[in-house]
């Protein structure tokens, strides 16, 4: 399953692994394993470093693999949850329109 995957890092954290040198290659080392269809990262409102990423989930057993490096390496905040791409939302047109006539009113 296609998964969204929001990375928080604290700014405290960020800074200490930048300062070591480790910040970029820790977030190299955990997107290798993770194997992303995309990757990308940005300061969010509360000016913290995140990131985005899309990636593939085959078991919900796999979510343990997929979270503890970053709270790990960075005491980093997640958040995951299933997204589609334009295709996969083509291919769930019939059940949005079988929805839409049982429940549509």
């Amino acid at each position: 399953m296609r998964m969204l995957l929001r990375v928080s890092i604290p700014v405290e954290t960020g800074n200490a692994a930048a300062k070591a040198g480790t910040l970029g290659s820790t977030i190299e080392r955990i997107l290798a394993d993770l194997k992303p269809e995309a990757s990308y990262f940005y300061a969010d409102d509360n000016g913290q470093r995140c990131g985005s990423i899309v990636f593939d989930l085959k078991d919900s057993s796999q979510i343990p693999a997929v979270a503890e490096p970053w709270f790990l390496a960075f005491n980093a905040k997640l958040s995951m949850r299933p997204v589609m791409n334009p295709q996969d939302l083509a291919t769930a047109a019939p059940s949005i329109a079988t929805a839409a006539k049982q429940y549509g009113g």
